[in-house]
Formats: structure tokens, C-alpha cells, sequence
């Protein structure tokens, strides 16, 4: 087999696709085409109130580290608060989970996802900003709701409705 050598990636701080996700900006740092698949980066911003509902992801590894600020941290088998240093692994398997910035400060979060594929859904969902913008949380109808579920399943991913935690 013979062995490619490829170009490391880098990246000025402004550099990469920054997109408003769900109200959050989400920066791509490296994504599945750089990575041929194995693993995508993503530096995530969340904003007071801000995270994703809750959702699953069977195929998919997540894993996030708390560069500054606090999550809440939900799933299936508990809630855990993520402060500053904080490690967060969700294995693969669809574990039902979500995380949600319940301070008044932002949050700064590195994300890694194995295999890629998660950051794919962001650029199709996202809205491209410039470094540090926010954009407000789309509003989610019943239209909106089913748009979401269908582009998440392309992805190997199911969304559940925003109380779904509350409830278990």
C-alpha cells in the first residue's frame, strides 16, 4: 500500500465555516473530506438558553470539551453539569441526549465527532455568519419540526421533542 502524504490543515482564528446553528455558532475546524471520513472538529459557541434539543446518533461518537463557561448536560442515564475543563463522550449506540447553556455567560465548547458526517448536517441546517455572530433561534413549527427530522435521518441522526428528557 502506498503511503499519501497529505497537507496538514490549518487555521487563522476567523477561518473555517462558521455557521448559526439552532441560535449557536458552530465553527468547522476540520470535516470529513480533510479527514476522509474518520472524524470531523468543530469549535462551538453557545449562547445563554442556547444548545441543542434532544437527539440521537447510533453510528456516530461525540465528544466535547468545556474551553470556558457551563452545559447542562442531558441524557437518557442523567443530567451532568460541564464546567470550565470539563470532558463530555457520548458513545455510539443512539443514546438520547442534549445540552443546553443555562447561564448568562457564553459557553466554548470543542467538539469531535467519530466517524464524520455530524458537521455535513450543520452546513445543510446552518446559516453562514461571521466570527462571533449570533443569530437568533429559528423558530420551530410543525413544518419546520418535520423539515428538521427528515435532513437529521439523512444523517444518521433522530430528533425528539424539546421536553423528551423531562419526561424519562
Amino acid at each position: 500500500m502506498e503511503n499519501i502524504k497529505r497537507k496538514p490543515i490549518t487555521l487563522s482564528p476567523t477561518e473555517g465555516s462558521i455557521l448559526s446553528v439552532v441560535g449557536d455558532t458552530y465553527r468547522i475546524l476540520a470535516n470529513g473530506k480533510q479527514t476522509n471520513g474518520t472524524f470531523a472538529i468543530i469549535d462551538m459557541l453557545i449562547p445563554p438558553d442556547g444548545g441543542p434539543g434532544p437527539h440521537a446518533h447510533k453510528e456516530i461518537e461525540e465528544c466535547f470539551y468545556v474551553i470556558d463557561g457551563e452545559i447542562e448536560v442531558k441524557s437518557e442515564f442523567g443530567d451532568y453539569t460541564a464546567s470550565q475543563g470539563s470532558f463530555v463522550y457520548i458513545p455510539p449506540g443512539g443514546v438520547i441526549h442534549s445540552f443546553k447553556n443555562n447561564t448568562s455567560k457564553i459557553a466554548h465548547l470543542l467538539c469531535m465527532v467519530v466517524p464524520s458526517g455530524l458537521e455535513a448536517f450543520f452546513e445543510e441546517i446552518g446559516s453562514p455568519v461571521e466570527p462571533g455572530e449570533f443569530l437568533p433561534a429559528p423558530p420551530i413549527d410543525q413544518q419546520a419540526a418535520k423539515t428538521l427530522e427528515v435532513t437529521a435521518a439523512k444523517y444518521g441522526q433522530s430528533i425528539y421533542p424539546p421536553n423528551y428528557l423531562d419526561v424519562l
